[in-house]
C-alpha cells in the first residue's frame, strides 16, 4: 500500500478534461521508440494547444538539483519555476517523499498541471550496487546483466525515480580515457548484446509499471574515441568506421525500444553532437526510426559556444533544429546559452520556428504519457516500497554473486588460488579497508559507507577459520595532490600520517607472520570515470614499490587488483604468482572477493577490453585490420619494414576475451555442418568443451569470423557469438552456434549493409587469440 494518498488535483483535472474524455490506458504505455505512430499524439497535441510559449520551453528544461525545500514559508527559485510551468523535469532527487512534494507542486500549482519527469544516473545499481559496467561486461552473462538493470529499476522507481541515464554503450579502445570504466569495452557485437540486455532490464515491457525506468542510451555518439584519451576531446573518424565499429551498440538500444537518447559532448565531422542534425535526425530518427526524445548531456548546449558554434541564440537554435529536445542543466545562473533563456529570442529572430519547439515538446510529453505520469503522477513515490524493496538482502546476495562472476583471473601460477580456509593470511594494501571505494565510479545513489571492504568481507566469511592480519602498507600515491584528485565524491582514503618507510616496515613485519599475502592494490574508484583520464596507466608507483617488497619476503602473494580500466602490468605479470582482477565489485565487494579467493566461486570472467603492455601501444584492440606489411614483431620476433615497434612486441599483455579459471577447458571436435551456404542459408558450428581440471567451472566459448576478401578491408577477426556454459569437472559439453548471412554483413564503402560472397574463416576458442579455425564459402 502506498504511503502517499492522491489528493484532488484541481488544475490537473481541468487540463485533462480539455484533452480527452478517455483515461490513459496503461497497456499503451510502451516506448514510442519505433516507426509506429504515436498512440498519444492526439492527447499531446491537445496539451500543446493550451500552452504558452513559456510553458512549452519549460517542458524542455531539465535543471539539476538536490533536495528541494517546499511549503509556503520555504519557497525556492526552483519551486517558483515549477509553479510557473518553467521546468519539465528534474534530476538528482532521490527521496520519494521529496519527489512527491515537488510533483504535487507541478500538478496542483502550475496552470496546466503537467507532471515532472525525475531522472538520475542509475548506472550500475541504485542502493544495491553492482560492479562497474566494464567489470559487469566481463561476466559475459546477458541474463545476469539484464537482472542487474531490473533490480536497479525496481529500487530506483521505489524511490521516485522514473528515468535513468543508462546504459552507456560507448565503444572504447583507449584505456587512458577514464570513462572506459563506465562502458562495455571494445567490441561492437558484445556491446550491442549488453545494450539490449540493459534496456530490457530497465524498461521490461511496460514503462508505466511502478517498477520500471525509462532508459537513456548514451553518449550519442562516438564519445569513447577522444583524441589522446582526454575526456570531452575531439573525435574524428570515417563514416565506415562509425557504422561498423562504433554505432552498432546505440542502434541495438534503439532497436530494443530505448525511450530516450543522450547526445555526447564531442564533435562529429566538425559539428558537436549536441547540434548535429545528421546525427540526431537523419541517422537516429530517419534511418533508425527512433521516436523517443533526445536530451543533452550536462550543459552540452552551452558548451557549443566554446566549440566555436556561435552565440547563445545560434547554439540553442542549432541544437533544437538538430533534433535535441531537452536541455540538461542549462537553467543555471552561470550558463548563458539555454533553451529556457534563449529560444524565445531565437524565435523572434527567425532562427527557429514554433513548429521546431512543438516537436520537442511533443516528444517530452509523450514520454510522460509512456511513464503513466498523466494517469498517476505519484505512481513512483512510495515510502513503503522504498523501505521494503531497496537494498534488500535478496538484492545484496545477488550483487555478491555478480561481483564474483565478473572477476577475471589473470594469472594463477602453480595453482596458488584458491586459498585454503586455514592458516594465516596477511591482507596488505591501501584498498584493503577502503569500503567506500568498492562501489566504484558513477555510483551516485550508493551508500558508500555501507559497502563491504575486503577486510570486512574476509572477517565475515573466513574470520573464524583463518587468522587474518592487516597492514595498510602504503598510501594510494606518493603525490598527495594526485591522491586528492583520485579520491573525490566521498571516497576519501585517509592519508596515513606515518612516513612511507614506516608504513612499509609495518607491512613487512605483518607479512613475515603470514602463510600467504593478499595485496589489495590498484586504482581508487575515482582514478577512473568522467574527467579521469591518465597518461600513465600503471599501478601507482608507491603501491608497485610495496608489492615488490612483499614479493621479496618469499611468501606467496596474491594481487587483488582494483581498476576501472585496463592497466599496464608487465612487471606484475612476471613477478606476482597470482593476479585476480576484481574491478570495483559493488556494495558487496568484500564478500564477492572472498568467495573467489577461497574457492566458493570459480572465476569465469573474461576481459572485454585489451590490456596493453605499455601506453605506447594504445589504442589497442583485437579486431584491427591488417596493413600491407602485417605481423611484424609477432611473439617478440622483430622484422624490419613490418608494422611493429623497435622496443616492444605487438601483442597485448592480456587479449580481448582472456580469463583463466581454477579448472581447465579443452576444445575438440570442432565442426561445420557444411562448407558453403547461399544468401538465404545458415551454417551450424559445433565444438566439444571438456572440463579437464579439478573444479566445476564456467567457460565463455567465443566464436569469431573473418571475411577473407572484401570490397573494403575487413578486420582480422570479429566476435559473432558467445555462450557461457557451466561444465562439471570431467564433463564434456557440445556447444553449438548458428551463423546466418546477417552475421556476415557489414557496411561497405557506400554504407550499404551487405554480405559479400567469398571465403569466411570461423574461429572458436577461449579468447580472441584462438587459432582453432575452419572455412566456408558464401555463394550468390
Amino acid at each position: 500500500m502506498t504511503a502517499f494518498k492522491n489528493s484532488n488535483i484541481k488544475s490537473f483535472i481541468i487540463a485533462f478534461c480539455f484533452l480527452t474524455a478517455i483515461s490513459c490506458n496503461t497497456s499503451e504505455n510502451k516506448t514510442a521508440s519505433s516507426k509506429n505512430d504515436n498512440p498519444y499524439q492526439e492527447k499531446v497535441d491537445s496539451i500543446i494547444g493550451l500552452m504558452t510559449l513559456e510553458e512549452k520551453l519549460g517542458q524542455l528544461n531539465l535543471p539539476a538539483t538536490g533536495p528541494i525545500t517546499t511549503g509556503s514559508s520555504k519557497s525556492t527559485d526552483v519551486v517558483k519555476k515549477i509553479e510557473d510551468g518553467k521546468i519539465g523535469g528534474l534530476f538528482n532527487l532521490g527521496d520519494p517523499k521529496n519527489i512527491y512534494e515537488v510533483q504535487k507542486i507541478a500538478v496542483e500549482k502550475s496552470r496546466l498541471g503537467i507532471p515532472l519527469i525525475f531522472g538520475m544516473d542509475v548506472i550500475h545499481g541504485f542502493k544495491t550496487t553492482f560492479p562497474i559496467p566494464l567489470g559487469l561486461s566481463s561476466s559475459w552473462d546477458m541474463e545476469m546483466i539484464e537482472k542487474t538493470a531490473k533490480i536497479a529499476a525496481s529500487e530506483a522507481s521505489a524511490n521516485g525515480i522514473n528515468w535513468t541515464f543508462s546504459p552507456m554503450v560507448d565503444i572504447s579502445r583507449d584505456p587512458r580515457w577514464g570513462r572506459v570504466s563506465e562502458g562495455n569495452g571494445e567490441d561492437p557485437y558484445l556491446g550491442s548484446e549488453i545494450a539490449r540486455a540493459m534496456v530490457r532490464g530497465y524498461q521490461q515491457d511496460d514503462l508505466a509499471a511502478k517498477n520500471t525506468l525509462m532508459s537513456c542510451v548514451k553518449h550519442f555518439a562516438l564519445y569513447g574515441a577522444p583524441e589522446a584519451g582526454r575526456d570531452y576531446n575531439t573525435v574524428d573518424m570515417s563514416r565506415i568506421r562509425m557504422y561498423n565499429e562504433y554505432l552498432p551498440p546505440y542502434k541495438a538500444a534503439v532497436d530494443e525500444g530505448v525511450g530516450s537518447v543522450m547526445a555526447s559532448f564531442n564533435e562529429i565531422d566538425g559539428i558537436p553532437a549536441t547540434g548535429n542534425k545528421w546525427l540526431l535526425t537523419d541517422l537516429l530518427r530517419d534511418d533508425w526510426g527512433f521516436n523517443g526524445f533526445v536530451v543533452s548531456d550536462y550543459t552540452g548546449i552551452y558548451e557549443m559556444k566554446a566549440h566555436g558554434m556561435g552565440d547563445e541564440y545560434a547554439v540553442t537554435s542549432l541544437a533544437l533544429k538538430a533534433g535535441l529536445d531537452m536541455d540538461m542543466a542549462g537553467d543555471s545562473p552561470n550558463i548563458d546559452a539555454a533553451y529556457i533563456k534563449h529560444l524565445k529570442g531565437a524565435l523572434e529572430q527567425g532562427k527557429i520556428a514554433m513548429e521546431d519547439i512543438d516537436k520537442a515538446v511533443a516528444r517530452v510529453l509523450t514520454a510522460k504519457y509512456q511513464l503513466g505520469l498523466f494517469d498517476d503522477p505519484y505512481r513512483y513515490c512510495s515510502e513503503e516500497r522504498s523501505k521494503n524493496e531497496t537494498y534488500t538482502q535478496k538484492n545484496r546476495d545477488f550483487a555478491r554473486l555478480v561481483g564474483a562472476e565478473s572477476t577475471v583471473l589473470l594469472k594463477n601460477e602453480d595453482q596458488l588460488l584458491p586459498l585454503k580456509k586455514s592458516g594465516t593470511v596477511a591482507v596488505i594494501g591501501p584498498l584493503a579497508k577502503a569500503g567506500n571505494n568498492m562501489p566504484g565510479t558513477w555510483s551516485v545513489s550508493s551508500d558508500h559507507n555501507k559497502a563491504i571492504s575486503v577486510w570486512d568481507g574476509l572477517l565475515q566469511t573466513v574470520g573464524e577459520s583463518v587468522n587474518l592480519l592487516y597492514a595498510k602498507g602504503s598510501n594510494l600515491d606518493y603525490d598527495l595532490e594526485l591522491e586528492k584528485r583520485a579520491t573525490m565524491f566521498g571516497k576519501t582514503i585517509p592519508r596515513d600520517g606515518r612516513t612511507d618507510q614506516q608504513l612499509l616496515d609495518e607491512a613487512l613485519a605483518v607479512a613475515k607472520k603470514s602463510d600467504v599475502i593478499v595485496a589489495t592494490i590498484g586504482e581508487s574508484a575515482e582514478f577512473s570515470g568522467e574527467s579521469s583520464s591518465r597518461t600513465d596507466i600503471g599501478i601507482p608507483q608507491v603501491q608497485k614499490d610495496l608489492l615488490q617488497a612483499l614479493l621479496k619476503t618469499g611468501k606467496p602473494v596474491v594481487l587483488v587488483l582494483f581498476t576501472g580500466r585496463p592497466l599496464t602490468l608487465v612487471e606484475e605479470s612476471k613477478t606476482v604468482p597470482a593476479i585476480l582482477n576484481v574491478w570495483f565489485p559493488g556494495s558487496e565487494a568484500g564478500l564477492s572477493i572472498s568467495d573467489v579467493l577461497f574457492g566458493d566461486v570459480n572465476p569465469s570472467g573474461k576481459l572485454t577490453a585489451t590490456f596493453p603492455r605499455n601506453v605506447g601501444q594504445v589504442p589497442l584492440f583485437y579486431n584491427h585490420k591488417n596493413t600491407g606489411r602485417p605481423l611484424g614483431n609477432k611473439e617478440g620476433k622483430f622484422e624490419k619494414f613490418k608494422t611493429n615497434y623497435l622496443d616492444i612486441r605487438n601483442e597485448p599483455l592480456y587479449p580481448f576475451g582472456y580469463g583463466l579459471s581454477y579448472t581447465s577447458f579443452d576444445y575438440s571436435n570442432f565442426n561445420l555442418d557444411k562448407t558453403s551456404i547461399a544468401m538465404d542459408g545458415e551454417i551450424s558450428v559445433s565444438v566439444d568443451v571438456t572440463n579437464s581440471g579439478d573444479y566445476d567451472g564456467k567457460e565463455v566459448v567465443q566464436l569469431y569470423i573473418r571475411d577473407v576478401v572484401g570490397s573494403v578491408t575487413r578486420p582480422v577477426k570479429e566476435l559473432k557469438g558467445f555462450k557461457k556454459v557451466n561444465i562439471k569437472k570431467g564433463e564434456t559439453k557440445t556447444v553449438t552456434f548458428n551463423i546466418s548471412v546477417e552475421d556476415l554483413k557489414f557496411y561497405n564503402y557506400d554504407l550499404d549493409f551487405v554480405a559479400e560472397p567469398g571465403i569466411f574463416q570461423v574461429f572458436v576458442g577461449t579468447d580472441s587469440t584462438t587459432e582453432l579455425m575452419k572455412e566456408f564459402e558464401l555463394t550468390e
